[in-house]
């Protein structure tokens, strides 16, 4: 029981996390109990997912779609956009655990039995990876840094400009080069993860940046 309620709470402070992150960066407003509501919910199938069946590469694509779909239909996203959202997060959040499974391997914290979630080397990378990201959205909140061309109504149509569509695409691959990360922890390719995803985040920065400056809008009809 106590394995299960560690789980839920670390769990829980992970999830919180990346949408603290999302939504600060993209200036949308969020609520805190669905954010606590939409993180029990992942935590739970991640549970009997990742511990009880040990089948890791499902639950990364299960917490991806979970995440996609919390988006659009919890926090009343557009459809469009809640797909480019859930790629931005998870690869944001993806690169910074990166970051600390490197310094973290190197300092013998870090074994491959992590990833499947019971492990005090994965309670002490979730730790340090929420908190950066929540520090982040903290920075970004305040220093009213990010973007706001996510459009703050769910229903109707959008015109979609080249940059939102390869926006769309980096997206794509996001659940995929996760779990091909994962079978490369104890390879000598490792190392090039964080530069994988270091590129991404650049292009997507970079793709929304220019958006938010384009001046084009999204159209309701």
């Amino acid at each position: 029981m106590l394995e299960f309620v560690l789980f839920m709470v670390f769990s829980v402070l992970e999830t919180y996390a990346m949408f603290y992150l999302a939504f600060k960066v993209f200036k949308i407003d969020f609520y805190h109990k669905e954010m606590i509501f939409a993180g029990c919910i992942m935590g739970f199938f991640s549970y009997v997912i990742r511990v009880e069946y040990h089948l890791v590469e499902i639950d990364i694509i299960v917490q991806y779609l979970l995440i996609f779909c919390f988006f659009w239909m919890l926090f009343r996203i557009h459809f469009f956009y809640a797909a480019i959202l859930t790629g931005m997060t998870y690869q944001a959040y993806t690169f910074i655990q990166l970051m600390y499974i490197v310094i973290l391997d190197k300092a013998g914290l870090f074994s491959a039995q992590a990833f499947y979630g019971i492990d005090i080397d994965t309670n002490l990378l979730q730790i340090l990876s929420s908190t950066t990201a929540l520090g982040i959205g903290y920075y970004s909140g305040r220093r009213r840094k990010g973007f706001d061309f996510i459009p703050d109504k769910p229903n109707g149509l959008i015109k979609t400009t080249k940059r939102e569509k390869f926006l769309f695409v980096l997206n794509l691959p996001t659940a995929g080069l996760i779990i091909f990360i994962m079978h490369l922890f104890n390879s000598n390719y490792f190392l090039a993860a964080p530069l994988i995803y270091a590129f991404l985040l650049f292009c997507y920065i970079y793709l929304a940046y220019s958006k938010d400056r384009s001046g084009h809008e999204y159209i309701k009809l």
